[in-house]
């Protein structure tokens, strides 16, 4: 099973899945950590979050990229199908909690009333993928949604180009 990794009140330090530790020559430009930001309902399975990451990296022209974590809302880290996808994926699964989301929720832009109205955010895969990203994160891919899922990409740092 992946470590769940709390993530930190906005302004602090990001969380330290996205801290990056190897050294670089000058001049030589370092990719940005790319973050999938989730929203599921509970009968989503594991397949269909894959399907639908996979499907957000091909949009956002990154087919090939590779993840730094998958983020979702705190109350929602313990489900199966997330700890699965994480899993399949080869990254941390980064818990965000109430305040971080409705934080990074003011730099969302998409907006679900419905959501909004259960957790005080306009997209929560876009507040996930944001406040995983830290402070300077921006979003990559704006929230896509399957069925049962909602998926947005953001990049720690500056964004990449577009």
């Amino acid at each position: 099973m992946r470590a769940i990794i709390q993530a930190r009140v906005p302004g602090s330090a990001p969380p330290p899945v996205l801290q990056h530790g190897f050294a670089r020559a000058p001049g030589v430009e370092t990719p940005r950590a790319l973050v999938a930001g989730i929203g599921f309902r509970h009968a989503t399975s594991a397949d269909e979050i894959l399907a639908l990451v996979a499907e957000g990296l091909r949009q956002a022209d990154r087919p090939g990229a590779q993840l730094a974590a998958l983020a979702t809302a705190e109350d929602r880290a313990g489900d199966r199908a997330i700890r699965d996808a994480a899993g399949s994926l080869g990254v941390p699964l980064v818990a965000i909690g109430v305040e971080a989301l409705r934080e990074a929720g003011r730099r969302v832009v998409t907006r679900s009333v419905r959501i909004e109205a259960l957790r005080g955010v306009g997209s929560l895969a876009e507040a996930a993928a944001l406040a995983a990203a830290g402070p300077d994160g921006r979003l990559v891919l704006p929230r896509i949604a399957s069925a049962g899922a909602t998926c947005a990409l953001a990049a720690s740092g500056e964004a990449y180009p577009s």
